[in-house]
């Protein structure tokens, strides 16, 4: 029969091995909930159109990848480049319908859509499409975003408007 003292001792040592692992599940899980919330601000952020508070939810060494592939580096350069879209799109908004997280690494899948220069009179100039985005965060800020999407029909009513 074991003695009081031996199962104390086995009970706090099954606590050793458990209790790390029980607060290790709750900081993934804890960060899992920050890094939803940050891309979920920086789409709030993208469908109001407020570059300040974009590039307050981006690191300074921010990288912006395309769906074309094309790398943009640094918040300021990204500041510019948003400025310029939302000109070219007055309506465009994000919809994320899901979210998968992975650490750092965020997955959002949904759509996205605008249309040309608020040029609503012809329809041919709206676009919505399905869309993913990955994130990667970095002390609480994006570090990368990258837009997945047929980007084909928005750049063919940029040049069909071009040639007008």
């Amino acid at each position: 029969m074991l003695q009081p003292a031996s199962i104390t001792q086995i009970i706090l040592f099954g606590l050793a091995f458990i209790a790390p692992t029980i607060n290790g599940q709750n900081n993934v899980q804890g960060l899992n909930t920050m890094n939803r919330q940050i891309v979920q601000d920086f789409a709030s952020a993208i469908n109001e159109h407020n570059v300040d508070k974009m590039c307050l939810l981006m690191t300074d060494d921010h990288r912006f990848i395309d769906s074309q592939g094309n790398e943009a580096k640094g918040k300021e350069k990204m500041r510019a480049g948003w400025i310029g879209y939302f000109q070219l799109f007055p309506d465009y908004k994000i919809e994320i319908i899901d979210i998968f997280l992975g650490g750092d690494t965020v997955a959002a899948f949904g759509f996205a859509g605008g249309t040309f220069q608020g040029k609503s009179d012809r329809e041919e100039n709206f676009w919505h499409l399905p869309a993913s985005w990955k994130a990667v965060i970095k002390n609480g800020k994006i570090q990368l975003w990258q837009v997945y999407a047929d980007s084909k029909i928005p750049y063919d009513i940029i040049n069909k408007n071009k040639k007008q």
